[in-house]
């Protein structure tokens, strides 16, 4: 064979001939895709723990905490256990996930909160949601909806509002505690409404819902979660959604928007991350079994009676979000001027 014949021969071997550290590369992208597989497939290895940063009770995050705790384990073949650990309105249970092992064992009930609002109200936690936490779903939002005790004489916001000013710096309302959603959704209302009121902050949203029930406390607004049954029985009476779109709960109930205040609007959301650093494989097994909850029939007739609604993102999806809210309640909070107390 002469030479000229050989040349493309040789050039289709020199260019499929590889060097040492190519070989190297090829062979860790490989074992990396094999490590992950595995990885994914042993996971999870023992029961795994969902911290919900508030304590148990008739709160909208204990209860959507423990209804997805139930139905992941079915999904995920291993019982995932609520630990509740309340404190400074969810930042202290928030810390507690950030500095565990990445290991996709303790995962946290994150909630607008401590993840969006705390940042701004505590300038000195020890984590950063952004940086701190590898998101993994949203699969949930809570309506809230503004509430007053039965002996309060407001059936709506343009009563409440008047009853106020008649009353200034003597009605209160509660919170699940300082920098909260509950409590940034009352001083937003005290800021637009140009009216005067006391924050009432409890350890805790079964707490503010049970005084404002007794009458010792007059307005709360907070997840329609915590509230719908109490709402139902005419323990509470609604006066106004707090988001910009009514609840298909409460039909009938106008918007805060609607009745005069223009633009007002506040929900929260409920998902779940994990302490940063977990391995992708790990986030894509814990999102996959959550999307599998979340579309299922009995969660979302679940979700509907509890007043909240399903809501699925993914974890860049989730992570983009969370970076959106910090900046948007960090300004409510510097309008408000609130701060740790």
């Amino acid at each position: 064979m002469s030479q000229s014949e050989s040349s493309p021969r040789v050039a289709r071997r020199a260019s499929r001939a590889r060097t040492p550290a190519q070989v190297i590369a090829v062979l860790g992208v490989a074992l990396g895709a094999s490590f992950a597989q595995a990885q994914s497939q042993a996971y999870p290895s023992r029961p795994i723990r969902l911290i919900v940063p508030y304590p148990p009770g008739a709160s909208s995050n204990d209860i959507l905490g423990r209804g997805i705790a139930l139905r992941l384990t079915s999904v995920l073949g291993q019982q995932v256990v609520v630990d509740n650990r309340s404190g400074a309105s969810g930042t202290l249970g928030s810390e507690i996930a950030a500095r565990s092992a990445p290991d996709g064992h303790t995962l946290l009930m994150a909630v607008a909160g401590p993840m969006s609002v705390g940042p701004s109200v505590y300038p000195n936690l020890t984590y950063d949601p952004v940086r701190d936490f590898a998101p993994i779903a949203v699969f949930a939002t809570v309506p809230y909806v503004m509430t007053v005790g039965p002996s309060v004489p407001a059936n709506n916001i343009r009563e409440l509002i008047a009853l106020a000013k008649a009353k200034p710096g003597q009605l209160t309302f509660g919170s699940s505690g300082n920098g909260g959603s509950p409590h940034l959704c009352g001083e937003l209302f005290k800021t637009m409404a140009g009216v005067d009121m006391i924050h009432i902050p409890y350890k805790g949203g079964a707490l503010a819902v049970a005084d404002v029930v007794g009458g010792r406390v007059q307005m709360l607004c907070t997840g329609m979660v915590a509230l719908s049954g109490h709402i139902k029985s005419g323990k509470l009476r609604a006066i106004g959604m707090a988001t910009l779109e009514r609840s298909a709960a409460l039909p009938d109930l106008p918007t805060i928007s609607e009745q005069g205040l223009k633009g007002f609007d506040v929900n929260s959301w409920s998902g779940i991350v994990a302490p940063a650093k977990t391995p992708r494989a790990i986030v894509s097994r814990l999102y996959d079994a959550t999307e599998q909850v979340v579309r299922s029939a009995e969660f979302v007739t679940f979700l509907e009676g509890q007043g909240a609604e399903p809501l699925l993102m993914k974890p860049d999806q989730f992570a983009a979000y969370i970076k959106v809210e910090v900046a948007r309640w960090g300004k409510v909070v510097r309008a408000a001027k609130v701060t740790a107390e």
